[in-house]
């Protein structure tokens, strides 16, 4: 069926979730209706064309499959079109394509200006009123994830019980753009999936200028419920538009993102229907835990396991627990579609989507909660390539943070009081801290040097008991850290992270850097997305 003589149409993407007819206008023939017939109804239609042969003229047959290409293809400016606006349109308080409203501007004028300023031209005046500022913030993030360790000593996991009846079907999403290397790897490690194939629709999602990455799809011989599907080339050029893109040919009652280079447990999907039914309908996302397993590579992927750890298998649980906002990781989120597509799906501009959709559907009164069954993934080991992917992280939480303190007193309405600090110290504080973490060693120094200076009896109980915060905050931090990072891995894991944890204070200071980045790039590049290159396992 050629795909240029269907006519696009508001309602032609349902036969992308059920392929039955379309009509196909041709050039110097009348029009025709292409239809996939029904095993159940074949006799009904061999006898409607003996008892009306006009029929065999108007009539077209064709498969399902034929009928979905046409579709993608007939709809695709549409489609993309609506992928990059449609949240904009319709819910423009979500959307991160305005970087800073005007009110904000004006606001982040009147307060950083003057500020600025005075740090300049007398910062001892405004160094006393940021000591004490910074330092209880560290303070508060530090007691959030102290809470996060003490919760984990006592967490017991509930095996979810079985779900009568028949499967329904699950879409896997899968975004990828410049993958050829890992293209054998993801198609072996999707196959694994412990789901009826009938009932699986994977999407590969590609640039559509990609050739070398569909090219090694192509190659891979992929199975009928595994179709690659090809986003016309538009700005802005992220992950979260692709998958917008192919969100609105989703068959699966249920929907789960995955990476190129992921290598999910196989029961994954079993574990995540079981909890989706288990769990009340507020419950539109199940996020799995993301475990490193290249420990051994470098330094730096040593200390992103221990990160991943930390929050994957001991924050997020505890946050799901006391139902508060849970900033998503990007890949491995379980969502229920009709939820997802009635939140607006993915912010096309925002470059870290994951985070920004978390926060979106706990405004919109729903919750996240956790998975048991992990996915694996390699972390990067080389400082270069680490530093575009954590740049763009910080990025792209600065562009959550801003777009949800559009409305403040709105924010607090929509989430509460304690979810409301509980983002601040996620978001917001994680920034700021980064940002200024290396002052924090500058305001040790100097309490240090002052109490030395200064006679014992002569020392305010305020500088002690700040620089007894700052020492908290610098120690306890690291040490924290790698507590709850440690406690939650493996014995093999901990092997492989070895004494390389020692490396900590020197990888928070390059996260202070990403982060200085991000701040530079969102007034430059807001919506660029550096590419993080990938690997097959060896």
């Amino acid at each position: 069926m050629p795909a240029e003589a269907v006519i696009d149409t508001d309602t032609l993407d349902t036969q992308l979730h059920r392929p039955i007819t379309v009509r196909v206008h041709h050039r110097r023939e009348a029009p025709q209706v292409a239809v996939v017939p029904e095993a159940a109804r074949l006799a009904d239609l061999a006898a409607a064309l003996i008892n009306q042969p006009m029929l065999r003229r108007d009539l077209a047959i064709t498969t399902p499959s034929a009928i979905r290409a046409a579709v993608w293809h007939t709809g695709a400016q549409r489609r993309v079109r609506q992928a990059i606006s449609s949240l904009f349109d319709d819910l423009p308080r979500f959307s991160a394509r305005t970087v800073l409203t005007g009110s904000q501007g004006f606001l982040a004028g009147m307060f950083l200006s003057p500020f600025l300023a005075a740090l300049l031209i007398a910062p001892e005046l405004v160094l006393p009123v940021l000591h004490p500022v910074l330092s209880y913030l560290y303070l508060a993030s530090l007691l959030l994830r102290i809470r996060a360790l003490t919760y984990r000593r006592r967490k017991r996991y509930r095996e979810p019980p079985p779900v009568p009846g028949p499967l329904p079907c699950y879409t896997v999403l899968v975004a990828l753009y410049r993958e050829a290397t890992v293209a054998e790897q993801l198609v072996r490690c999707l196959k694994r999936l412990d789901w009826p194939p009938s009932l699986l629709d994977i999407k590969l999602v590609c640039e559509a200028d990609d050739e070398d990455t569909i090219t090694a799809l192509q190659a891979q011989m992929l199975p009928r419920h595994m179709e690659i599907i090809e986003v016309p080339p538009a700005h802005p050029r992220t992950k979260p538009k692709a998958l917008t893109y192919a969100l609105s040919g989703a068959r699966g009652e249920y929907l789960v993102i995955y990476d190129a280079e992921d290598r999910p447990h196989p029961g994954q999907l079993q574990e995540a229907h079981k909890r989706f039914c288990d769990l009340p309908p507020d419950v539109a996302c199940l996020q799995a835990p993301l475990i490193i397993t290249n420990a051994r590579s470098s330094w730096l992927s040593a200390i992103f396991s221990l990160e991943y750890s930390s929050l994957f298998r001991g924050l997020l649980p505890m946050l799901s627990q006391y139902r508060m906002p849970m900033p998503l990781g990007g890949t491995s989120n379980h969502f229920r579609t009709q939820v997802l597509k009635e939140v607006g799906g993915w912010d096309p501009f925002n470059v870290t989507e994951d985070a920004d959709l978390g926060l979106r559907l706990f405004r919109l009164g729903y919750r996240a909660d956790v998975l048991r069954r992990q996915t694996l993934e390699d972390a990067p080991i080389s400082a270069k390539i680490w530093m575009g992917q954590r740049t763009r992280w910080f990025k792209g939480w600065a562009q959550t943070w801003l777009v949800m303190m559009r409305q403040p007193r709105g924010l607090v309405r929509e989430m509460g009081l304690g979810a409301c600090l509980i983002f601040h110290l996620m978001i917001g504080g994680m920034l700021l801290s980064s940002l200024l973490h290396p002052l924090i060693f500058v305001f040790l120094a100097q309490g240090a040097a002052a109490m030395m200076e200064a006679p014992a009896g002569s020392i305010p109980v305020s500088v002690i008991w700040l620089f007894f915060v700052d020492t908290v905050n610098i120690f306890g931090s690291y040490l924290i850290f790698v507590a709850l990072g440690v406690s939650t891995m493996t014995e093999h894991e901990k092997r492989l992270l070895g004494p390389r944890w020692m490396a900590v204070p020197l990888y928070w200071m390059m996260t202070s850097i990403a982060a200085w980045r991000a701040i530079i790039e969102l007034r430059v590049r807001p919506f660029f997305w550096k590419k993080t290159p990938h690997q097959p396992v060896k």
